[in-house]
């Protein structure tokens, strides 16, 4: 015989459409002409020869003969009975010879119970598994690949290491898991790969690792191998410190930042690095006395232009700032500076791009077959079928990876909406209703609820913020009650009715008046943050300074006070890069903020209110204690139309705490205002906006208020000020 193989095996190998090569490959022990013996057989199209080398006794050397002149090669060894550990010496063209283990000689390195809780959904530490991870098998270091395609005919693993040649490195399907698994032995960091793919049509399509942990930066969508466990952290304080805190009731004042545009080098016009960032971006953030960094998506995404929503890899960091441990460094360098880092996260859709997950193994695995289920027409992007437990499980541990691996603080749920109704941004005949015939996603509450509940079981601390902008009820609410299981919300009923408001010139704001009142009636129902976000200075909307009617002093102004009114308003406050210090241009992803502004006095100045706002809330803890329930906030007079003045108090933990806010949003200066307060005492003007540091007028209160025994506003005290223009005034008790 020439081969123990049959021809259709041996045919199957040679045209790599074999379903199982693991049974074939490798070594095997035998029956031949009734006697056990061992036979090896390797398929290699880029050697001329192969020996195998007995591992432990290395002068046994068995020299394999080449049966197929494509590269597959077989050898009997009558003598030895019994499988061993040994290593394949190959020799290419050109005198060129290398050794490596045997791929096909590893057993599975993905358990029953792997699959099993990956079918069920319920596998939390996936990525471990699927993917490429570097381990030790057997004691040979090398690289695990696992991949779910359960609709391909074959899938293979192709890298510079095989030449890209799927037929090198096929994979074994685990049962009917639709797990596609290998050991590969010899590879290293950085070492470049994709998954090979024949379709059930027999189609042959390339795809980036889905799980992959690292990619080579656009336009290459090649995946990388990394080991994501080799950082070694040093912010274990960070986490003890958080343990001591209700989550809810803490200083929360996030800065929101594209990492591209933030800055760049100044003559390359680059990107700055995650170590470049570490250095500069957080001392910046610390000295403006912010508590959290968002960051617009960081995952691995094609398109610039994007801004990072149109993920293609959602386990990767991407590329274009640095690896996946100069990340970690970065999210280290924050903690340890006592900041904490957010992470905007899209489990709403992903893009259409070849080597992406759509279509996946050549049918819809991770959207729906049904456009009507499955697409977004609006955005030209896929939905995520989150009825399919897989599905799901890659999300829920693609969530709990970013908080467990890379220390995140929090993620912030971006378009939860358009995963809440079915027929979210379509026409009639472009979305197909629930089983009760309503437009709810159901599988997609289940899935939300499935998540949020887990994440807040495993990490009590980290934040779930929803990007959620409809009325659905319970977001905030915990899943076991019955709500979404969110943590937070974004406010967004509240930011579209402030921009709007602080837009109109101020002769017309006393017809609007309800615009900034109307907040307090829904502000306790779910657990807010006030969001002054990316969305809102893009696509024509103006920056947030342009918005602001007036000359240049009255633009400034406006947005001073504007700043000072949302800082007072119940809910953790966001605010975009470049708002602190009054870009005037829409933001652009393209270029870095107009950072030579500072050199100008109304933008120093506008750049030290913020600086001033943010330290004066870190350190008044009514303005923060309370968010979330009734006991913080009061109005004093919430109905003073004509003049657009609105006052109210905030209040902590002590009658100390307390704080009075007056806000004026007209150009008239008032010399001898009086306002009702809360209880006789002192009272200390500790910010107004109009002050000349902050570039305003110069209309401030100077020393103490003693209460008066004049009752006002419905109060049996009050005291007299001057009230600025254009301003926002604080005053707290002494």
């Amino acid at each position: 015989m020439l081969t123990t193989l049959s021809m259709i095996e041996l045919q199957q190998i040679v045209n790599a459409s074999h379903g199982d090569p693991h049974t074939v490959l490798g070594m095997h022990e035998i029956e031949l002409e009734g006697k056990s013996c061992i036979v090896v057989r390797v398929f290699n199209p880029q050697a001329e020869s192969v020996t195998v080398i007995d591992d432990k006794y290395r002068s046994r050397r068995y020299v394999m003969e080449k049966i197929h002149s494509d590269g597959f090669f077989e050898c009997v060894i009558p003598t030895r009975k019994k499988w061993f550990r040994y290593v394949l010496e190959f020799k290419g063209y050109g005198d060129n010879t290398w050794e490596t283990y045997d791929p096909y000689s590893f057993p599975p390195g993905i358990s029953d119970m792997d699959i099993y809780l990956f079918n069920q959904g319920t596998h939390y530490k996936i990525y471990e598994k699927l993917g490429a991870n570097p381990m030790v098998m057997d004691g040979v270091e090398g690289v695990l690949f696992g991949v779910w395609a359960p609709n391909a005919k074959r899938v293979s693993v192709i890298g510079e290491f095989n030449s890209w040649d799927g037929r090198r490195n096929a994979m074994r399907l685990l049962e009917s898991s639709g797990i596609w698994e290998i050991f590969i032995p010899g590879l290293k960091d950085n070492d470049r790969y994709k998954f090979e793919i024949k379709t059930s049509k027999g189609d042959i399509i390339q795809k980036s690792d889905p799980y992959g942990k690292f990619a080579e930066l656009r336009p290459s969508t090649t995946s990388l191998i990394f080991d994501i466990n080799k950082y070694e952290w040093d912010d274990a304080q960070w986490y003890e410190t958080q343990k001591q805190k209700d989550k809810f009731d803490i200083p929360m004042n996030i800065y929101e930042v594209h990492l591209g545009s933030w800055k760049r080098d100044p003559e390359t016009n680059r990107f700055l690095s995650y170590v470049e960032l570490a250095d500069t971006l957080i001392p910046y953030v610390k000295e403006m006395g912010y508590t959290h960094i968002e960051m617009l998506p960081i995952e691995e995404h094609p398109f610039d232009g994007s801004w990072g929503y149109q993920v293609t890899g959602y386990y990767a960091p991407t590329s274009r700032y640095g690896n996946p441990s100069e990340f970690m460094y970065f999210v280290d360098k924050c903690h340890q500076a006592g900041i904490g880092v957010l992470l905007d996260w899209v489990p709403a859709h992903f893009p259409k791009d070849a080597h992406g997950l759509a279509r996946f193994d050549g049918s819809a695995l991770y959207e729906h077959e049904d456009p009507r289920q499955g697409e977004h027409p609006e955005w030209g992007t896929l939905i995520f079928n989150y009825g399919r437990n897989e599905v799901k499980n890659f999300l829920i541990a693609n969530a709990l990876y970013w908080i467990e691996k890379f220390h995140i603080d929090g993620l912030r749920v971006d378009a939860v909406a358009s995963m809440l109704y079915l027929d979210y941004a379509k026409s009639e005949g472009q979305w197909v209703p629930n089983k009760y015939g309503g437009r709810e996603n159901l599988d997609a509450v289940e899935f939300m609820k499935h998540m949020n509940s887990i994440i807040a079981k495993k990490h009590p601390m980290a934040y779930m913020i929803a990007e959620e902008s409809t009325s659905w009820a319970n977001v905030t609410k915990p899943a076991e009650e019955g709500g979404l299981g969110f943590s937070l919300k974004w406010n967004m009923g509240w930011m579209n009715d402030f921009l709007e408001y602080v837009a109109k010139d101020p002769v017309y704001r006393k017809y609007h008046h309800n615009n900034l009142t109307f907040g307090m009636v829904y502000a306790y129902t779910e657990k807010f943050v006030l969001v002054l976000s990316h969305d809102e200075v893009v696509h024509g909307k103006h920056s947030m300074l342009d918005k602001m009617p007036g000359d240049l002093w009255q633009k400034f102004a406006n947005l001073r006070a504007a700043y000072g009114f949302m800082y007072g308003h119940p809910g953790k406050k966001l605010l975009f890069m470049g708002g602190e210090f009054g870009q005037f241009i829409e933001w652009n992803e393209k270029r870095p903020l107009d950072w030579f502004l500072l050199e100008y006095d109304h933008h120093k100045t506008m750049l030290k209110f913020v600086k001033d706002l943010n330290h004066i809330y870190l350190d008044n803890e009514a303005f923060w204690l309370k968010d979330f329930n009734g006991e913080g906030f009061e109005w004093i007079d919430c109905n003073d139309n004509e003049r657009s003045i609105y006052s109210f108090i905030r209040r902590g933990s002590k009658r100390e705490d307390t704080l009075v806010f007056i806000v004026n949003f007209t150009p008239n200066t008032y010399e001898d205002f009086r306002i009702g307060v809360p209880f006789e005492g002192q009272y200390e003007e500790i910010l107004n906006s109009d002050d000349p540091k902050y570039g305003g007028s110069g209309v401030t209160n100077i020393g103490v208020k003693n209460s008066d025994k004049i009752e006002y506003n419905g109060r049996e005290d009050s005291i007299g000020l001057r009230l600025a223009p254009l301003s926002v005034t604080v005053f707290k008790a002494k």
